[in-house]
C-alpha cells in the first residue's frame, strides 16, 4: 500500500471513529432532554383535552395541519413575509452560500426545479469566490508577516533584501519568505473568534437570544451547517431595522469567508499529521523485522560506490561489484540525504563510520554541484513534495501553493 492510500485509509478510519464518538456524546447529552420534553408534551396534551373536553383525534388533526402551515412559513407570532423580495434575497443567499437554514423552502414544483439549476451554478460560483478570497487572505497575511519578519531582522542588524528580489524587481513576489501554516491558522482563528463575538453582541439584544445561543448561531451559520433552529432577521420589526439587516449580511459574509479559510488551513495540518503518522508506522514496521534472520547473513561489508546512474521515479542506483542495490526512499536498503548515500551491509546492518566517511568523500562532487545550484537559485525540491503533498485542486491547491514552511530565522 503506497503512502496516499495509507493516508486515505487512516483518515477514513479516524473520521468513522470521530463520528462514533460524537454520536455517543450527543446521545448522552440530548436524549434525556428529548425524553423529558416528550413526557411534558404528553402531559400538557392530556390536561388540555380534559380541561376543554376536546377530542384527542381532532386535536391531532389540527396540530398536523399547523405543522404543514409552519413549513410554509406560518407562525403563531407575526413574522416578516418569507417570499417578498427581501425574504427571497435572504433565501438565495443561504442557497448559494450552502448554509441552507431550512426555515424557507420552495413549495411549488416550478420553484423546486428552478432551485436545482440555480443552486448548481450559484454554489459553484460561490465556492470559486471563497477560494479566491482564501488566496487573497493568504497573500495579505504573507505580506504582513514578511514585513514584520524583515522589520525584526533590521532591528537585529541583518540585511533582508535578497539579490533575487533586486534582480527581478517584482514587489509582489513572495518567493523569498512565506508564512508558516500554523501562524496562518492562529491568525484566522483569532479573526473568526473576533467576528463571532462581535456578531453575538449584535444578535443577543436584537433577537432576544442569550449570548451562548448567539455564539452557537454564529458557528452554525459561518460554518454553513445551517440547522435552522435559530435564524437571524426573521421578525417583522426591529429597531434600526435596515442597519441591522445590513450588519447581519456583512457579519455572515465575513464569518463564512474566515471560517471557510480556517477549515482549509486545518485540513492541511490534518494532512501533514496523517503523513507523519504513516511515516512513523512504516518506520516501526521496518524496525520490527526479525533480527535473527538479519544476524545469520553477516557475510562481508558492503562497499559504497559513487552514484553510477539514476533510476526512474527519482531513485538512485548503487553498485558494489556484482550486486546492484536500488535505494528506495521508504525501504531499509539505505537512505539518501543531500546526495550522500548512507548504506547498509547486505545483512541489513548499518555501515561503519569509516564507510560512511568514504561515501561522503566520493559524493563530494555531487554536494558541490547542489550547493552551486542553490547559490544560483537553481533547481529546488518543492516543499509540497517534501511533505507528501502532490498538487491538489480548489482550496487545497491554493494552500499548497501559498503556504510553505519557512524558518523564521532563515
Amino acid at each position: 500500500m503506497n503512502e496516499d492510500n495509507a493516508r486515505f485509509c487512516l483518515l477514513a478510519g479516524l473520521i468513522l471513529l470521530y463520528l462514533l464518538c460524537g454520536a455517543a456524546i450527543f446521545s448522552a447529552l440530548e436524549h434525556p432532554f428529548e425524553l423529558r420534553a416528550r413526557r411534558l408534551w404528553k402531559q400538557q396534551l392530556d390536561n388540555f383535552t380534559q380541561r376543554y373536553r376536546v377530542n384527542l383525534g381532532a386535536l391531532h388533526t389540527l396540530l398536523r395541519q399547523y405543522e404543514e402551515a409552519n413549513g410554509a412559513g406560518i407562525r403563531v407570532d407575526a413574522l416578516r413575509p418569507r417570499w417578498d423580495f427581501a425574504g427571497a434575497f435572504y433565501f438565495v443567499g443561504t442557497v448559494v452560500s450552502t448554509i441552507g437554514f431550512g426555515m424557507t423552502t420552495p413549495a411549488t414544483i416550478a420553484g423546486k426545479i428552478f432551485l436545482i439549476f440555480y443552486g448548481l451554478i450559484g454554489c459553484a460560483a460561490t465556492i470559486l469566490f471563497f477560494n479566491l478570497f482564501l488566496e487573497r487572505i493568504i497573500t495579505m497575511l504573507a505580506y504582513i508577516m514578511r514585513w514584520c519578519h524583515e522589520r525584526r531582522l533590521r532591528c537585529a542588524g541583518v540585511g533582508v533584501v535578497s539579490s533575487r528580489e533586486e534582480s527581478s524587481g517584482e514587489e509582489d513576489s513572495l518567493e523569498g519568505w512565506k508564512p508558516s501554516v500554523y501562524y496562518v491558522m492562529l491568525i484566522l482563528g483569532v479573526a473568526s473568534v473576533v467576528i463571532a463575538c462581535s456578531a453575538s453582541t449584535l444578535y443577543s439584544p436584537m433577537e432576544n437570544w442569550s449570548y451562548v445561543d448567539s455564539l452557537y448561531f454564529c458557528f452554525v451559520a459561518f460554518s454553513t451547517i445551517g440547522f435552522g433552529d435559530l435564524v437571524s432577521s426573521q421578525r417583522q420589526q426591529y429597531e434600526s431595522q435596515e442597519a441591522y439587516r445590513l450588519g447581519n449580511c456583512i457579519f455572515i459574509l465575513m464569518g463564512v469567508c474566515c471560517i471557510y479559510s480556517l477549515f482549509n488551513v486545518i485540513s492541511i495540518i490534518i494532512k501533514q499529521t496523517l503523513t507523519w503518522i504513516v511515516g512513523k508506522l512504516k518506520k516501526n514496521n521496518n524496525r520490527t523485522r526479525p533480527l535473527a534472520h538479519l544476524r545469520q547473513k553477516r557475510l562481508k561489508r558492503n562497499t559504497v560506490q559513487p552514484i553510477s546512474s539514476r533510476c526512474p521515479a527519482g531513485r538512485h542506483c548503487y553498485t558494489d561489484g556484482s550486486v546492484e542495490t536500488v535505494c528506495d526512499s521508504e525501504t531499509d536498503a539505505g537512505a539518501v540525504a543531500d546526495g550522500v548515500y548512507v548504506g547498509r551491509r547486505l545483512s541489513g546492518e548499518m555501515i561503519s563510520v569509516n564507510e560512511f566517511m568514504v561515501s561522503n568523500k566520493v559524493s563530494l562532487a555531487l554536494l558541490q554541484k547542489q550547493l552551486s545550484e542553490t547559490a544560483h537559485q537553481g533547481p529546488r525540491q518543492s516543499y509540497s513534495h517534501q511533505n507528501g503533498f502532490s498538487g491538489g485542486v480548489g482550496a487545497l491547491a491554493i494552500m499548497n501553493n501559498r503556504l510553505q514552511e519557512t524558518s523564521v530565522d532563515r
